[in-house]
Order: C-alpha cells, then sequence, then structure tokens
C-alpha cells in the first residue's frame, strides 16, 4: 500500500476527531449561553456535524473493505474509527436530552463539567496527530496519560455533580433528568479514553 493510502486513515481519524471538538465547543456555546427556545436551533446544528462525523466513518469502512494492506490491523482502524464517531454521538444525545427533559435553566456544574469534555476533545484531536507516525512520536504517551487523567477528573466531577443535586433538589423528575444529563456528560469523556484505550493497544502491539 502507498504512503497516501496509509497516510488516508490517519487523516480521516484526525477529521473525526474533529467533528468531535466541534461538537464539545457548540455544546459548550448551548450550556453557556442557554436559551430553551433555540434548543432546536442548536440540535440541527449539532446534528449536521454527527452526520459529517457518521460519512467520514462509512467512507473509511468503504475504503477499507476494498483494502488489500493497511497501515495498522482492521480490526483496530475499526475500533478507532467507531469510538471517535461515539464521541461526537454521546456529545449529541447530551443536546437530545436536553431538548426532550424541556430543561429550561442549567445547573452551575455543568459548564465546569463541558470544560473538561473540551479539552479532552483537544487531547484526542492531538493524538491522532501524533498516530501516524506513532512508533516515533515522543508525545503521543503524554496525549494518553492527560486523557487518562481528564477522565478521572470527570469521574470527580460526576461524584460532586450528583451529589450536589440529591442535596439541592427535591423534585423526583428533576433528579432523574440531571442524573441521565450527567451520565452522558460522563460517558462523553470515557469515549475519549476508549480512543486513548486502543491507541495504546495499537502501539503496544507495532513495537
Amino acid at each position: 500500500m502507498s504512503k497516501k493510502q496509509d497516510a488516508y486513515y490517519f487523516q480521516n481519524f484526525i477529521d473525526c476527531a474533529d467533528c468531535a471538538c466541534k461538537a464539545a465547543n457548540l455544546l459548550k456555546e448551548g450550556v453557556t449561553h442557554f436559551n430553551a427556545d433555540s434548543l432546536s436551533e442548536k440540535l440541527d446544528e449539532i446534528h449536521n456535524v454527527e452526520h459529517d462525523a457518521d460519512h467520514k466513518k462509512h467512507e473509511l469502512i468503504n475504503t477499507l473493505v476494498k483494502a488489500f494492506i493497511t497501515p495498522i490491523e482492521r480490526e483496530d482502524i475499526l475500533q478507532v474509527s467507531n469510538n471517535l464517531d461515539e464521541v461526537t454521538d454521546k456529545i449529541e444525545d447530551v443536546f437530545i436530552k436536553l431538548y426532550y427533559n424541556r430543561v429550561t435553566s442549567i445547573r452551575s456544574d455543568v459548564p465546569r463539567f463541558v470544560e473538561v469534555l473540551i479539552r479532552c476533545c483537544e487531547e484526542v484531536r492531538a493524538l491522532m496527530n501524533d498516530f501516524a507516525d506513532f512508533k516515533r512520536s515522543k508525545t503521543l504517551h503524554d496525549h494518553i496519560i492527560r486523557i487518562n487523567t481528564l477522565e478521572e477528573e470527570a469521574d470527580k466531577l460526576f461524584i460532586e455533580s450528583m451529589y450536589n443535586l440529591h442535596d439541592s433538589c427535591k423534585d423526583p423528575l428533576e433528579v432523574i433528568t440531571w442524573r441521565e444529563l450527567y451520565l452522558y456528560l460522563e460517558k462523553c469523556v470515557d469515549t475519549c479514553e476508549h480512543v486513548a484505550d486502543v491507541v495504546e493497544t495499537v502501539v503496544m502491539k507495532n513495537n
């Protein structure tokens, strides 16, 4: 396989990671300047990003099916692609849940959660930029460590947010709504870590 064909997979990963970053920043904009009346419009915006990510994933799969030789194992290419797509999907899910739960205001800990998510998506994008040259990269492992650290930070935020929710909110429906939203915010970060885990496995298998 030519170097140009090899590079296609890694560039696709970068492009999909960029979609996740765009989705995370749309979520930040949505919760920072929250307006329940414009949620439907915001949902359309993030759906366009998610659709773009899906298109890139399907393009990669079509290329992979026809490929005779691949730069890394097919299963690993597919796993990285699926996990990258899942990050964008989960961020869209947060928007969907804000919409169908008819949320009228954002709790104060949500922007902190979204900031962690943005940093995590940016680390994933940086990781994908290093991935093509993973045998020589001096910084790839640093990105993996930072993603793991951010996932731990998100776990702590989740526990703190849930504690504050049960302490301050007495409406059972509101508790259920926010529990679901916090879970999905945490899942967004977890999926970033899944990307890093697959990359780490690929590096171990190919060194």
